[in-house]
């Protein structure tokens, strides 16, 4: 009689929202996994009433557990998240740069110290609730697979854009449940296997920041130093609080005249430079040309295969979230990526990641110069 076959082990990030709920309850219904569920804390805030804000998440994520009949333990990373996360992107907000620390938060925390963490408790796999899909592609020349990072079946999901800088390792040990999925779908299947975070609504927030405006969450944070609104042409028309707090392309009301003091809020402007040396916020109409760039330098590009392609290369390429994928060409430079659009793209951000693809894959990404 054949001994009976052991089951991977698999630790799923369980962050008490819908969708994690789903994905863990998938892995536990298909019946080919030993299933253990996991609440990380990343980031800790006491609030005024109700204790820690990571609480009401963390009983749902419990209560979805107890429902499926898996443990759920729980985890602190708010070290390695102050390491990783925060020290970076409050360094960067003071140099006048936007970076993006949900990219951070899963190069160095969720893939990172997740993954590591998983595998000293020996398990096989670290699954979350990412909409993403992982190919496999077996190489006759070397022998080994190879994995692919592909963007999910609900492009209005996806969220390979924040996955760009994982590796061959971190994907060999990852699942991800909803990649074939759509949040409609996700939503039915949460009714449908009676999960208590069924309805529970969608944080929308930064994944350490929450609801709460970024300018708020930096104050106290970091140096700024007020200075002058100019225009394009140098007239000086209002005053900022800190180069810090505005972002290329970001919509700047309220400018008022220096000599009548009659603010004007119908006239919308829009930051289209930032002049470090001198503090000044550059502002100007939607349509101003420095808002638009036709190629830009990307530093420390992580190519997900391992290998640094063939260049020039041609394929597309997406500056942020959701924005629509846009034909480009890459160049090697010394040190750097050099990024032609096809077609001039507005409000390029410095801080923000290039993240590149080709036929559904991503390839990988890097910080915009």
């Amino acid at each position: 009689m054949k001994g009976k076959i052991s089951k991977k082990r698999v630790l799923v990030a369980m962050s008490g929202g819908v969708d994690s709920s789903v994905a863990a309850a998938l892995l536990v219904r298909s019946g080919k996994y030993d299933v253990t569920g996991a609440f990380m804390v990343n980031y800790d805030v006491e609030k005024t009433t109700g204790g820690s804000c990571w609480l009401p998440d963390y009983r749902d994520a419990l209560r979805v557990a107890a429902a499926l009949g898996i443990p759920c333990l729980k985890f602190n990373f708010t070290a390695e998240y102050q390491k990783f996360v925060l020290e970076h992107v409050y360094r960067e907000y003071e140099k006048g740069r936007t970076p993006n620390p949900d990219i951070l938060c899963n190069k160095f925390v969720k893939f990172g110290s997740w993954l590591e963490k998983a595998e000293q408790l020996g398990f096989d796999f670290l699954a979350t609730g990412h909409y993403a899909r992982i190919g496999e592609v077996k190489s006759k020349k070397f022998k080994m697979k190879r994995y692919e990072l592909l963007m999910a079946k609900d492009a209005n999901k996806d969220q390979t854009y924040f996955l760009n800088q994982l590796n061959q390792k971190q994907l060999a040990r990852t699942l991800f449940p909803l990649g074939n999925l759509t949040k409609p779908e996700v939503r039915r299947l949460a009714k449908k296997f009676a999960l208590p975070t069924a309805y529970k609504e969608e944080s929308m927030g930064i994944c350490f920041v929450g609801e709460v405006p970024m300018k708020e969450f930096l104050a106290g944070k970091i140096q700024t130093q007020p200075g002058n609104v100019v225009t394009t042409k140098g007239e000086i028309v209002a005053r900022h609080e800190g180069l810090a707090f505005y972002t290329i392309g970001q919509r700047h009301l309220g400018i008022r005249n220096q000599e009548s003091g009659i603010r004007n809020d119908k006239k919308a402007l829009y930051v289209v430079a930032k002049h470090f040396a001198a503090n000044e916020l550059v502002v100007g109409d939607e349509d101003n040309p420095l808002l638009y760039s036709k190629e830009i330098k990307v530093t420390g590009i992580n190519w997900i295969s391992g290998q640094e392609p063939k260049f020039p290369l041609k394929c597309q390429v997406r500056l942020r979230h959701r924005q629509p994928l846009v034909k480009c060409e890459v160049r090697g430079e010394k040190g750097q990526n050099l990024v032609r659009f096809n077609t001039p793209e507005r409000a390029v951000t410095a801080g923000q990641f290039a993240v590149f693809y080709k036929n559904g894959e991503c390839l990988g990404g890097g910080e915009i110069v």
